[in-house]
């Protein structure tokens, strides 16, 4: 006589969201098309049938960067894609207005620079695919820490060893100017040190926790332990003064101080690093001319209204022309400001969109780094941890020093807004860094394997699993 058996159950899986990202992105779609609508009636450019291949290319492009993560990271944050795919879209649409502005668009379709800015987004797009595809777990960046440094460095030093006519463009060398079109290495060099970095600080983290010196509440590093902060101050030095990009420099150190910071849970390195920021930033002052005019001009832009301080002067009138919400997409005058699709495309949104606009645009960048930083509570191995912390950090490091900039909080440093400004280099970079970023979302919230259990236990096991959004 056989005995009955307990009942067996197995835990039932958890929802992926996918279809949730599914229909984000839908609603990202309806507000670029609105918006793309919006310009061309209010700049009496007339509606036909030739912006409906747009919406529709909008559509099948991130259609397919969907089906590449529902297919390969399902258990991906689903905030993450439809949200890039809208400050992408909005993007577009202010490269599209300010073509009109400057009278480059043709007589059919968008045209102009908003076309390029959609091939360099069908690149972004399939590059960031190809890395959902291909990177099967992020942890295998981790053995390849001390090659993506290197790689990274030599990306950023070889502009400073090319000549002028092939590096130099507005008075910065940070271009690899080839037949047909440009690159500018810095922004794929920030992902391979972000990844250095991370490796480091896992694979040496008692070299940065051993404690020195007590002084004012704070365990001093030993003197030896310096030398990885001086490597990353001497190479943010060498960017600025070879290369004469003050952005990237500022951007690659305050992201290394937070990855240190976030590893040790020390205070001191912080301190330590800004001081050396503090002094450097001192004698850059006084020994190199184009930072003194970046100071100069941010103290009082008005100083020199229709030279140095042009740029700013027009910037900030862009702002108060918009006032809370905005003279309307398409009723502005945006292309007053100089280099108003790349560096100040902020200040477009500002004057077309209001503060109320700006507010919204602000918000999006912050639920993608909010997100992040949730990804790195949640992953659970110490490298993810770092890279995730450290790729959400330098967006919002990134975000910090364009806005202040355009807004005259801080001196202008030259970096592009991460998927709206128009940068082929720039946007293709931020879709690697997406994607590596979605990546670790999902092993950080996919559920821990487990064998079936008796009905009564589910809800232990379910404890077990990463808390779903």
């Amino acid at each position: 006589m056989t005995t009955p058996q307990s009942p067996v159950a197995v835990t039932p899986p958890l929802p992926n969201r996918r279809n949730a990202e599914l229909m984000l992105l839908g609603f990202a779609a309806v507000i670029t098309t609105v918006a793309l609508l919006l310009v061309e009636a209010n700049q009496d450019q007339g509606l036909d049938w030739d912006l409906a291949q747009y919406t529709v290319a909008y559509l099948a492009l991130f259609g397919g960067a969907h089906l590449a993560v529902r297919r390969f990271a399902p258990y991906a944050d689903p905030l993450l894609l439809p949200v890039v795919a809208l400050l992408n879209g909005l993007g577009l649409v202010l490269i599209h207005r300010l073509d009109l502005a400057e009278g480059t668009t043709t007589a059919q379709g968008l045209g102009g620079s908003a076309d390029q800015q959609m091939l360099w987004t069908l690149v972004g797009v399939l590059g960031f695919s190809a890395v959902v595809m291909l990177l099967d777990d992020h942890r295998t960046l981790s053995r390849y820490g001390y090659v993506c440094g290197l790689t990274g460095l030599v990306l950023l030093v070889i502009p400073a060893l090319l000549p002028r006519s092939m590096s130099e463009q507005n008075g910065a060398k940070i271009w690899i100017k080839l037949p047909g079109f440009s690159i500018q290495p810095a922004e794929f060099s920030k992902i391979l040190l972000l990844i250095f970095f991370a490796a480091v600080l896992v694979s040496k983290r008692d070299l940065f926790t051993s404690a020195g010196k007590h002084v004012l509440g704070m365990d001093l590093p030993r003197p030896r332990d310096l030398a990885p902060l001086l490597a990353a101050w001497i190479a943010s030095i060498g960017v600025m003064i070879f290369e004469k990009d003050l952005g990237t420099s500022l951007l690659l150190y305050a992201s290394f101080l937070v990855l240190v910071y976030i590893a040790t849970e020390r205070f001191s390195w912080v301190v330590l690093g800004l001081a050396l920021f503090a002094a450097a930033s001192v004698v850059a002052y006084y020994v190199f001319d184009h930072v003194r005019v970046r100071v100069q001009t941010w103290r009082d832009p008005f100083a020199d209204p229709d030279g140095a301080g042009y740029q700013m002067v027009q910037s900030l009138f862009s702002f108060a022309t918009g006032g809370i919400f905005g003279t309307g997409l398409g009723n502005g005058q945006p292309g007053t400001v100089p280099a108003a699709s790349t560096d100040f495309i902020i200040a477009a949104v500002g004057e077309e969109l209001g503060l109320v606009g700006l507010a919204a645009v602000l918000m999006l960048y912050t639920i993608v780094i909010i997100r992040g930083l949730r990804t790195a509570l949640a992953v659970r191995d110490s490298f993810g941890k770092l890279l995730a912390a450290g790729l959400a950090a330098t967006l919002g490091i990134q975000l910090f020093i364009v806005v202040g900039g355009v807004t005259k909080l801080i001196p202008l440093t030259g970096l592009t807004t991460p998927w709206m400004s128009y940068g082929g280099s720039s946007l293709v970079a931020n879709y690697l860094l997406l994607a590596i970023l979605v990546r670790i979302s999902h092993n950080a919230r996919r559920p821990l394997e487990s064998k079936a259990l008796p009905a009564g236990n589910i809800a232990a096991t379910n404890t077990e699993v990463i808390e779903k959004v």
